[in-house]
């Protein structure tokens, strides 16, 4: 993975952050690229912020979206359906990493190319606070979920807010 992309990205979500005057936390660890190291470094640094997860959507056309969820969230293929009309299926790393540039196992929910759309789960909005990597697989911030409208609205990409899809 080129470190200058990601570099990159992590510069773009430190400029997001700042920019929308949002408090956060950032962590540096070993590369997290699964749920086992995630669990495993959590505990160690005693993370209580909510964890995210984005995937990386593809579309027959060829488009693409990026669903931002809880960690624990399936992908709701007929939700996305009915929000912005098109059947998803989960993009290849080979394509993620081409449209995205981030590393599998950590894509970021920021700082997207502005053509890719960003569909929200809309449970992530009732959490105190939430977890997501930046870029790069070895840092974690964390921000205050009312935060995330914020956020968002900064943003020059297509904004979705799914319908609530897991139980707190």
């Amino acid at each position: 993975m080129n470190q200058n992309v990601l570099e990159d990205i992590f510069q773009r979500n430190v400029s997001l952050l700042d920019a929308c005057g949002v408090d956060y936390q950032q962590w540096k660890h070993e590369p997290i690229l699964d749920f086992a190291t995630d669990e495993q470094v959590g505990k160690r640094l005693g993370w209580t912020a909510t964890p995210t997860k984005s995937l990386f959507l593809s579309f027959k056309s060829g488009e693409h979206a990026l669903l931002l969820t809880h960690k624990n969230a399936r992908l709701d293929s007929k939700k996305v359906k009915a929000t912005i009309g098109k059947r998803p299926s989960i993009a290849s790393d080979d394509e993620m990493i081409r449209v995205l540039g981030c590393v599998p196992g950590a894509v970021c929910p920021f700082g997207v190319p502005a053509s890719v759309p960003v569909l929200v789960d809309e449970a992530l909005f009732g959490f105190e606070s939430l977890m997501y990597t930046p870029g790069h697989p070895d840092v974690t911030f964390a921000f205050a979920a009312k935060d995330l409208p914020v956020l968002l609205s900064a943003l020059t990409n297509p904004i979705h807010i799914l319908g609530e899809s897991i139980t707190q």
